[in-house]
């Protein structure tokens, strides 16, 4: 009985040393731990961004608070004039869009156009050449293309009308401004470019917020898959366990003539039920968590 217990127990060890060093869990406690340190990492930088721009507004609201109280009124009165040349710019970036819009949908016309021509040419010099179905689809294919780039133009082109004289108005606006608060204009001018200067440092550093924001989201990601990976190998061996310990286990006990008695039964059950709780101990089986 005692040698029987100690092949048993042989083979339960030989069994838990075969499924610990299982190779796809090497791998993925080694992307967990990579994934934590770029955790790690991406939030320090992320934290170090945040007070970067918390730093920079501070201080930019601080020098504009300064700029507003030397100046005076200025400020406030000029006001539109400012409020008029952001618009006005910002109908230039526009204007210059639909712009690019245009010609490229003018190139595309002209291409397609050009295929068309050059199959019908091509159609006209080779007598022998016979006008088939694959010739009809190449040419159906090609005037589709015609008719969606002038569409695409025609759309294009009344964009770039709207626009252009939306710029033309909001530079006609800014000038008459210009005109009526010369005055307020020029004294007022050290605080709105400092306003504009401030503002895009700004936007700056908001988008590396955003940026490092992201690569902390895709490192938590990385370590989330990791560990639903594990998981899953965990389960699969635990099951693979349970599936083992209910299924036959060797020659069977009374196969040769031997005999199990009460006790001796009662203290392989209680042995075999140390195994399997050892093994369900095992590190690499144990639940695993997301780091704070």
């Amino acid at each position: 009985m005692e040698h029987l217990e100690k092949e048993l127990r042989a083979e339960d060890e030989a069994e838990y040393e075969e499924e610990a060093v299982d190779p796809r869990i090497q791998g993925e406690l080694e992307k967990l731990n990579q994934s934590t340190d770029d955790i790690n990492r991406c939030e320090t930088e992320l934290e170090d961004a945040r007070q970067k721009f918390r730093s920079v507004l501070v201080e930019a609201t601080v020098k504009l608070d300064e700029l507003v109280k030397k100046i005076g009124k200025p400020v406030e009165e000029s006001k539109p004039y400012w409020e008029a040349r952001r618009l006005a710019r910002q109908a230039q970036l526009e204007a210059q869009s639909s712009t690019q819009d245009f010609q490229r949908a003018s190139e595309v016309l002209r291409a397609a156009k050009e295929t068309i021509s050059l199959a019908e040419q091509r159609l006209l010099e080779e007598d022998h050449r016979q006008f088939d179905s694959a010739w009809q689809e190449m040419l159906n294919h090609a005037t589709q293309r015609v008719m969606e780039a002038e569409n695409t133009k025609t759309r294009s082109e009344l964009v770039h009308k709207e626009t252009a004289a939306k710029y033309t108005a909001a530079i006609n606006r800014m000038k008459q401004l210009e005109k009526k608060l010369k005055r307020t204009i020029s004294k007022s001018k050290p605080y709105f470019e400092m306003k504009a200067k401030c503002y895009l440092q700004l936007e700056n550093l908001k988008r590396i917020v955003d940026e490092r924001q992201a690569r902390l989201s895709r490192a938590k990601g990385e370590y989330k898959m990791a560990l639903r990976n594990l998981e899953k190998i965990s389960d699969e061996i635990h099951e693979r366990r349970r599936s083992s310990s209910m299924g036959p286990r060797g020659r069977g006990v009374g196969s040769e003539g031997h005999s199990v008695s009460g006790d001796d039964g009662s203290n392989f059950k209680m042995e075999s039920d140390r195994i399997s709780s050892e093994c369900r101990e095992h590190p690499l089986l144990l639940p695993l968590s997301l780091p704070s």
